[in-house]
């Protein structure tokens, strides 16, 4: 096909604010007896309002500390801790515990596989390894942390657009995501082979990736995450001044670089509010959730709903955090018609999100993965076991009716 000679992914000859702006145009021009400046203000008051600005903020903020946590050193001393320990005899389960630790220290499954895919597919070829299942063990662990990780951009997105608590929504999909990856482990020491070579790995030092550990501990103890996110920035300003590895200008420009990178889907974030906005004024909205709803009759078929519209949109739009970001509203309105807890509806919404994405063969970390490999995204998928063991264990849960709340059991 024509876009295999592309020097980039077909999706990214459309930049997605454009595609956002041909939505706004396209609303604009709905509901013409209502006057074009009344939609544009509930356009502009959708695109400002106050959860969508606190997004907008951890997003600049998480972006910010990943950026000075790098500068200091802290993010190749967590990948060089890993690479330390991993198990010498099962190279392949290793990878894949490497990156759920990479990727929930720095909150990003692209930089985990960016930064560990050349390592563990070097690796593979060394060892004799199938290169197929090495890279589905880069991607299934790397999204592992994407999914779980506070400051991931899913979960921040799923967290604050469903309503919920960093902490609640963090320990809902601990409970889910362990016992995936508990099988994805077993998958991989039995199917993976054993491998002969070892890893060479770089120094690491603790002192580094102390605002990584302060950053998760002070989530996890329901410490509001604006703070949390600023106390993590602090830190990675005390401890490269104190250790020397970088000066207060570098670790302000990573900073700030960190935070640039975030600007896209900051933008994205309140162009799809806006959006939403003009949607539910022309009753949108309630329309797509009574047809969504209509055939629901309990809870559980509510809950299967949420999980697999936000899922299918993932695949869809090729970004898991936008598609949250769509979801979110239908899901809150969905969850207050069935009583669903919000730290239940951020977790279903991320899950699906993840896991659907995650499988895509035209997904960012299947495509590099594969060029790294120089193997077909084809051949990668029938390995790729985490993301269906997330589903499998996330719809347990939906089924038997677990990790409900005192309230919601009593509904």
């Amino acid at each position: 096909m024509w876009y295999l000679y592309l020097s980039e992914p077909p999706f990214g000859y459309f930049p997605r604010h454009v595609a956002l702006f041909v939505g706004i145009a396209s609303a604009l021009l709905l509901a013409r007896d209502v006057k074009v400046s009344e939609k544009i203000d509930i356009l502009t008051e959708g695109m400002g309002r106050s959860g969508v600005m606190m997004i907008v903020l951890i997003y600049l903020m998480a972006g910010g500390f990943q950026g000075g946590a790098a500068a200091i050193g802290g993010k190749s001393s967590v990948i060089n801790l890993c690479l330390h320990y991993i198990p010498v005899r099962f190279l392949v389960p290793g990878v894949f515990l490497m990156c759920c630790f990479i990727s929930t220290s720095i909150g990003t499954s692209m930089g985990t596989i960016a930064a560990m895919a050349p390592v563990a597919i070097g690796v593979a070829e060394g060892a004799g390894l199938n290169p197929a299942i090495v890279c589905a063990a880069v991607i299934g662990g790397s999204y592992f942390g994407d999914n779980l990780s506070i400051i991931s951009d899913t979960t921040i997105a799923a967290a604050e657009g469903c309503g919920s608590q960093m902490k609640d929504k963090f320990c809902m999909n601990f409970f889910i995501a362990l016992p995936a990856a508990i099988a994805s482990i077993i998958f991989y020491a039995v199917a993976g082979g054993v491998g002969g070579g070892n890893i060479e790995a770089g120094a690491y030092d603790i002192f580094q990736i102390l605002p990584y550990l302060v950053v998760l501990a002070s989530a996890l103890m329901g410490i509001n995450v604006v703070i949390v996110l600023f106390i993590g920035i602090l830190m990675t300003f005390v401890v490269g001044l104190l250790q020397g590895t970088a000066g207060f200008f570098d670790i302000a420009m990573a900073v700030g670089d960190g935070m640039a990178d975030m600007f896209s889907i900051s933008i994205v974030a309140i162009l799809v509010s806006g959006i939403i906005a003009l949607v539910r004024y022309y009753g949108g909205i309630e329309w797509m959730i009574d047809t969504i709803t209509k055939h629901m009759k309990n809870r559980k078929q509510a809950e299967y709903g949420i999980g697999f519209l936000s899922g299918i949109l993932s695949a869809a739009l090729v970004n898991n955090t936008i598609a949250i970001i769509v979801s979110c509203p239908i899901a809150k309105e969905i969850g207050s018609k069935f009583k669903i807890a919000p730290k239940r509806l951020a977790s279903l919404v991320d899950i699906f999100a993840c896991a659907f994405l995650a499988v895509m063969p035209h997904d960012g970390g299947m495509l590099i993965t594969s060029e790294m490999a120089k193997i077909s995204p084809l051949s990668i998928f029938p390995y790729s076991v985490y993301p269906f063991f997330l589903v499998i264990a996330a719809c347990v849960t939906i089924q038997i009716g677990l990790l409900r709340t005192a309230e919601e059991k009593q509904d």
